[in-house]
Formats: C-alpha cells, sequence, structure tokens
C-alpha cells in the first residue's frame, strides 16, 4: 500500500478547461521539485503531450472499459510510489459514459476536482458545484475552481454562490497565447500537440502563475495531503513471450505520433525489440521483422511522406517477403493510393492498398471499439474525420461494447482490411487489453 495526494480533475461538460488547469497544476508542483504524475481518462493521444511537457513524465491513460480496473489499480500504484502528486484528468462530463469519470474517481477514493467554466455565470455555479458534489452520493469531493473568470469582483459573486464556503478552490482568469488566440490551440482531432509550438513551456508557466494565485496553487506539500489517497499493490500479470528476437519497427514523427506509451511497453514484454523511424526525416526501414504505423496525421504531411519513395521500396520488399504490417487510422491512410483534401487536393500517398482516402471536416468515427481475434479480443477506440474507400479485403469487423465480440457488415464498427501481410484499420488497439492478440498482429 503506497498514499500519495490526488486528484481527480473533472468537468460538467467538454470544454470547460480541464487540460489547462492539469498541466497548469502539474507545471506549478514539477517547478518546485516535486515528482508529479499525470495520467488521462479515456482515448486520448494529444493532451498527454502537454502534460508530459508540464509534469516531466510520461502521461498514461485509465480507463475502466478500455484499459480495465485492474490495469488502471496496477499503474496507479506504481506511480504513487515514487511520486509526491498524482493528477488524472477526466474526460467529457463528470458522469457521462458507461464507465465515467465519477465512477473511476468513486472505485479508487480519489477526491474531485470539478472545472467549471463561469465566463458567463454567476450565482449559478453554486448550483452546479452542488449538483456535482452531491448527484452520486459518496463521491469523494475536493471542491471547484472556476475557469475564465473576467477579474475580482465576478470572483467573488462566484464564490459566494456556494452553499459551502470550503468548496471555493479559487478562480483562473481567461488565459490566452500570442495574438489573442487560445493558450492551448486546437486542430480537426484535438489540441496540437505541445512538441509543434516553440514556445509550449512558456504558455504552460503563464498558466501555472495565474494558477500559483489561487487557494489550489497555494497549497504546499504537506496542504495537499488533505488529498492523500491509499493505492494498493497489485498482482503482476506475467505476459508470455511471443515475440521474442522479432524487431518490430514503429514509425514516431509528426505524421505517426499517436502512440500509447503502455502500447510500446506491451510490445517489449512480449519480448520484441522496438526500433522507432521517422518517415518524415526520409529515413529507411530498418531491418525488422514486422512494422507498425500508428496513427497520427498523414492528411498534413502527404507530400513530404509521399516523397519518401525509398521508403516506400522499403515497405513494398517487407510485404513482399511476407512480413507483417499493422497500420491504424493515420498509419492506415497512409498506405492508400491517394488522399482528397477538404480543398479539392488529391495527392498519392504509398499505394500499398488499393482505394482513396477522402479527408472530410464532418465526424466520421469515435468511441469504443473492440476487435475480436482467434488470440482473443482487443479493447481500443476510433476517432477519425477521413472515409477510405477501398477495394481490399476485409477480413473482419471491430464492434461496440456490448454488441458481442463476432462482427458483421452492419453497423458494427471499423473494416479491419487484410491484404497479403497487410492488416489495417481505423481501429486504434490498447495492446494490453490481450497481449496474446496484439502479438498476432505482428507475428
Amino acid at each position: 500500500m503506497h498514499r500519495c495526494p490526488a486528484l481527480v480533475i473533472a468537468a460538467c461538460a467538454s470544454g470547460q478547461g480541464k487540460t489547462t488547469v492539469v498541466a497548469a497544476l502539474a507545471r506549478l508542483h514539477a517547478r518546485q521539485g516535486q515528482r508529479v504524475r499525470v495520467f488521462k481518462c479515456g482515448p486520448d493521444y494529444l493532451d498527454p503531450h502537454w502534460h508530459q511537457l508540464a509534469s516531466g513524465a510520461p502521461v498514461e491513460q485509465l480507463d475502466l472499459w478500455m484499459t480495465g480496473a485492474e490495469d488502471c489499480a496496477a499503474r496507479l500504484h506504481a506511480a504513487a510510489q515514487d511520486a509526491d502528486l498524482i493528477l488524472i484528468e477526466g474526460v467529457m462530463g463528470l458522469f457521462d459514459g458507461a464507465h465515467s469519470v465519477a465512477d473511476l474517481a468513486q472505485r479508487f477514493a480519489i477526491p474531485v476536482l470539478a472545472v467549471v467554466d463561469a465566463w458567463a455565470m454567476g450565482g449559478t455555479l453554486g448550483a452546479i458545484a452542488h449538483g456535482l458534489k452531491t448527484f452520486r452520493p459518496g463521491l469523494p469531493w475536493a471542491g471547484v475552481l472556476a475557469n475564465r473568470v473576467a477579474g475580482e469582483r465576478h470572483a467573488r459573486l462566484l464564490r459566494d454562490g456556494l452553499q459551502d464556503g470550503a468548496d471555493w478552490l479559487g478562480a483562473l482568469p481567461r488565459l490566452a497565447g500570442q495574438g489573442g488566440g487560445p493558450l492551448l490551440p486546437e486542430r480537426h482531432l484535438g489540441l496540437v500537440a505541445a512538441h509543434e509550438l516553440p514556445d509550449a513551456l512558456a504558455r504552460l508557466d503563464r498558466a501555472a502563475d495565474a494558477l500559483a494565485a489561487t487557494p489550489l496553487g497555494q497549497m504546499d506539500a504537506a496542504a495537499l495531503k488533505r488529498f492523500a489517497v491509499d493505492f494498493a499493490a497489485q498482482p503482476q500479470v506475467s505476459v508470455p513471450p511471443l515475440l521474442a528476437g522479432r524487431t518490430v519497427a514503429v514509425a514516431r514523427d509528426a505524421a505517426f505520433a499517436f502512440i500509447y506509451p503502455a502500447n510500446v511497453q506491451t510490445l517489449e514484454r512480449l519480448g520484441a525489440r522496438v526500433r522507432f523511424f521517422s518517415p518524415l526525416a526520409g529515413e529507411r526501414l530498418p531491418a525488422c521483422d514486422a512494422v507498425w504505423l500508428p496513427g497520427g496525421y498523414p492528411e498534413l504531411h502527404a507530400e513530404q511522406m509521399a516523397a519518401n519513395r525509398v521508403l516506400r521500396a522499403d515497405l513494398c520488399s517487407h510485404v513482399l517477403a511476407g512480413k507483417p504490417i499493422w497500420a491504424e487510422c493515420g498509419g492506415m491512410m497512409a498506405l492508400a493510393e491517394s488522399i482528397l483534401l477538404p480543398d479539392g487536393h488529391e495527392l498519392p500517398l504509398w499505394g500499398l492498398l488499393p482505394g482513396r482516402v477522402t479527408q472530410q471536416q464532418r465526424l466520421a468515427g469515435l468511441g469504443p471499439q473492440q476487435l475480436a481475434l482467434p488470440q482473443g479480443v482487443l479493447r481500443g477506440h476510433t476517432f477519425h474525420y477521413s472515409r477510405f474507400d477501398s477495394t481490399a479485403p476485409v477480413a473482419t469487423r471491430t464492434t461496440r461494447p456490448g454488441q458481442g465480440v463476432a462482427g458483421d457488415a452492419g453497423d458494427a464498427g471499423e473494416a479491419v482490411y487484410r491484404q497479403g501481410s497487410v492488416q489495417a484499420s481505423y481501429f486504434h488497439a490498447w495492446f494490453a487489453s490481450s497481449p496474446a492478440a496484439a502479438a498476432s498482429l505482428f507475428s
């Protein structure tokens, strides 16, 4: 058993400023020399970039369905062994979904800090805070932080509206980046990754400085002990060395950035040697037995990717040799013949799979998914704004939770294409949910 201060940062809905508050709090305490570990609830590749920059430590996922309660417990216990503070960013609203943030907080007895965008609000903050605090009996509660507050008078109105003054943890002003834009800018799949902005750390410092003026930000290590939680030890789950002696080459750069650290850890626990390479940097395919092309933003880098003809030739030779490729979402898009962008331009891609990707402004897929394979069921998710029209054979389909594991041609989920040794889908897999099934993708 290890005891460590911990907070779940949640909200009544998306867009309230959870990511900014978590990153600011992590940066504030990391600057003070404290060891901060940040987790993100639910599937998300982009917010963790900011939290890793803020905390200086890797960021992992917690999800009662996708990763499982036992996996969550093991990761939290491991973090508590050497952290001074654990922060968990929620997803959507506090009570949203079949496996909600509230469920996670209650299961592990972690206090909830509610962030509320109070820009156009007064005393109603009190009603929202009271509702979030009392809706679920027994929910651990830390307090409320008002976001985008206009000034001291506005903050007083908000604070005075609370039924319990002890719930008040402060007010953050509206924070903007250079030129008045959002502090953490967005694009179609979510936040712009921190490594894409040269002033990313300065943005986080601005948020941390603002938070330092609040009651929450003024809590030192001793004061944070009021949020201390006991995290129990978990038995180590053994993983068979199904990939022992095999090398898996993993594309990793701005076009292929959607990689969960736990997936790499799972490959290594399976016995694989993982070698990263960058298609955008013009690198060739390393000597390997299998390839993983993760998701990312191939639509933003199509011309640069297509220019790496040597890599395309390496991938073709890899496939002709019967060696496996697993391509997820953006990785699958990269293997298509071409991509049609919203502005009407069509650009060539690597052409290892027949068909064209059409990038659109409307969401095409979102939500948890599972993939049944003979070796087990992989859990994961889908999130994309494009569609892939291909004549490649569809080997199976994913399903949604609760629909069973036998895919069909109806509204079952995402197609899993299989052509030769290439398997590709919009499905993002969480490898740790079934290491044996994950190993089969690279065997």
